[in-house]
């Protein structure tokens, strides 16, 4: 076989003349035979581009419901439902407690001795002052459970679809959910001011960024609500 450009003897199966390098006519020189075409998602002559591995569909995490953050009337209508659930057990115990201090109460009418009302009534305020830790005790647990639980919710929030998480959108602690409730509800023992505080940390829920009361914010927690 001749070049048909210099006419050189060219040996059977060159595709090149090996005077003039002119191609032999039959070959292309787009690819030369035996080398593969670069795979897609690399470029000629370099190294592969990194492609992660694909993740077997019964681990790819499940999509996400949409959520939003829960406002103040939403949280407030769940703390008078979660009130009414906490008060079923204490509101009997409240209610003999004072039918027998009213009692004692109008027999005391008629005495002049300050140490004589003490004596009968003072037993009475005792146990209204355990009552009332009881009641902050029964408060605490319920809220500090049901928070961290798989619920993320009290039985209220829940009813309402309102969750709990940290700033992350997780399942909280029992040790956060504790901070939050004593950071908010449970501050109102407090006298004198606990009650005042407990309004303004409520009322920031209406103006902050993310709807968090001043007792979420020290927790680090948000209150959500799933769409």
């Amino acid at each position: 076989m001749f070049c048909s450009k210099c006419g050189a003897n060219v040996a059977e199966g060159n595709p090149f003349c090996g005077a003039c390098g002119q191609p032999v006519a039959g070959y292309t020189v787009a690819q030369p035979a035996g080398i593969a075409a670069p795979a897609p998602g690399t470029l000629s002559g370099a190294t592969p581009a990194y492609a992660p591995p694909a993740v077997p569909a019964w681990q790819t995490p499940p999509a996400q419901p949409g959520v939003a953050f829960a406002g103040f009337w939403l949280r407030l209508v769940a703390a008078i439902i979660d009130g009414l659930i906490i008060s079923i057990p204490l509101a009997p115990i409240y209610i003999i407690t004072l039918i027998d201090v009213f009692k004692n109460s109008q027999d005391l009418q008629n005495l002049q001795d300050p140490t004589m009302v003490w004596t009968i009534l003072g037993p009475k305020m005792f146990l209204f002052f355990i009552l009332g830790i009881v009641a902050l005790a029964v408060n605490w647990l319920y809220h500090g459970f049901f928070e961290s639980s798989t619920w993320q919710a009290t039985p209220g929030k829940k009813a309402l679809g309102l969750i709990v998480t940290d700033l992350e959108g997780r399942q909280v602690t029992f040790g956060r959910a504790s901070g939050r409730y004593f950071g908010g509800r449970g501050a109102t023992i407090i006298p004198s001011l606990g009650s005042m505080y407990y309004f303004v940390d409520c009322i920031c829920i209406g103006f902050t960024e993310r709807k968090q009361a001043i007792h979420d914010m020290i927790a680090g927690c948000l209150v959500l609500r799933r769409l």
